[in-house]
C-alpha cells in the first residue's frame, strides 16, 4: 500500500469508522464508590482541565469536519467530533455521579483558523494519550478504584488511540496529496509539543507544577507512593504498545514518544550504575523496567 494513496484513505479512514463503539455516558454501569474510594476519585487534581480539553475538543473537530469536502474524510471526522463531545458528556457524567467539585466551566470558543487547530490538536493528542495510557495502566494496576470502574473507561483509552492513530494517517495522506512532503515545520512542531510533554512530566515529579500543565504525570504520582521517573516511562511504553498492537500493521501510529521514552528510560538505567556500581547488586531496582 502507496501511502497518500486513495487504498491508504480508505483504509485509515474505514478502520476508524468500523471500530466505532455506541454508548451514552450516562447510561454505563457507573459502580458505587464507599467513602475512601470517592475520597479519593474527588482529589484527583485533572478532572477541570480534562473536562476542558474534551469539550474544546469536540466543538472544533466537529467544526473542522464541516469544512471537509472529500466525502470519506468528513465522515470519519465528524465521527470523531461526536466522539469527543461524548468523552466531554462522560466526565460530566462522573463529575455529577461522584459530587466532584466543579467551577462553571467558560463557553468554548472555536479557533478561527480551524485546520491549524485540528492539525496541533492531533500532535497534543499524541503526546498526551501516550502518558494517559501509562497513567490508567499504573491505577489499574495499583487497585486504587474498583474495576468496574476501569472496565467503564478502558474503551474510552481505545478511542483515543484511534484518534491518534487516525491523525497521523490524515496527517500523512493530506501533506503527500498536497506535495508537501513532511515540511520541516511539522518535524518543529511535533518536537516543541514532546518537548513540552517531557517538561512537565520531570516537573510534575519534583512536585512543582503550578502551571497545572502537566495534569497525566501529576495523576499519577497520586496513585501511588513509590512510582520513579524510570517505572513510570516503562508503563507508559508497554501500555502505548498493548493499545497500538490492535491496529493493521499498514496504518501508520504515532513513534517519535515511544522512541524517545525509550531512549530516556535507558538512560535513567545507565546513570545510576556509573554514579554507585558497588551498589548495583545491593539496589537490584535499577536494573528493572525493561
Amino acid at each position: 500500500m502507496k501511502l497518500g494513496s486513495v487504498e491508504h484513505k480508505e483504509l485509515f479512514c474505514h478502520s476508524f469508522l468500523n471500530s466505532h463503539l455506541e454508548y451514552e455516558p450516562e447510561h454505563l454501569p457507573w459502580p458505587d464508590l464507599n467513602d475512601a474510594d470517592l475520597a479519593r476519585l474527588q482529589a484527583i487534581p485533572f478532572w477541570e482541565k480534562a473536562l476542558d480539553i474534551e469539550r474544546e475538543a469536540g466543538a472544533m473537530v466537529s467544526s473542522y469536519a464541516t469544512t471537509v469536502t472529500d466525502p470519506l474524510l468528513h465522515e470519519a471526522i465528524a465521527l470523531q467530533g461526536r466522539e469527543e463531545s461524548r468523552h466531554a458528556r462522560l466526565i460530566e457524567t462522573l463529575i455529577d455521579r461522584y459530587s466532584i467539585n466543579m467551577p462553571a466551566r467558560p463557553a468554548v470558543e472555536v479557533p478561527p483558523n480551524i485546520e491549524p487547530a485540528f492539525t496541533t490538536f492531533g500532535f497534543e493528542e499524541c503526546l498526551d494519550s501516550f502518558f494517559a495510557f501509562g497513567l490508567f495502566g499504573i491505577a489499574r494496576d495499583a487497585k486504587v478504584f474498583p474495576e468496574a470502574l476501569f472496565t467503564i473507561f478502558d474503551p474510552i483509552l481505545d478511542e483515543e488511540a484511534r484518534h491518534i492513530v487516525f491523525f497521523v494517517n490524515w496527517f500523512t495522506y493530506i501533506q503527500i496529496n498536497r506535495r508537501q512532503g513532511f515540511l520541516p515545520l511539522r518535524l518543529v512542531r511535533t518536537l516543541w509539543y514532546y518537548g513540552k510533554a517531557l517538561s512537565n512530566l520531570i516537573t510534575a515529579f519534583s512536585d512543582a507544577d503550578p502551571s497545572g500543565t502537566g495534569f497525566t504525570a501529576t495523576g499519577a504520582s497520586t496513585f501511588t507512593d513509590d512510582l520513579s521517573l524510570e517505572k513510570f516511562l516503562s508503563v507508559c511504553i508497554q501500555e502505548n504498545h498493548q493499545r497500538m498492537s490492535k491496529y493493521d500493521s499498514r496504518l501508520l501510529k504515532p513513534e517519535l514518544m515511544p522512541k524517545l521514552a525509550s531512549i530516556a528510560r535507558r538512560t535513567l538505567q545507565f546513570i545510576p550504575q556509573q554514579r554507585q556500581p558497588q551498589n548495583v547488586e545491593a539496589k537490584g531496582e535499577w536494573g528493572m523496567g525493561g
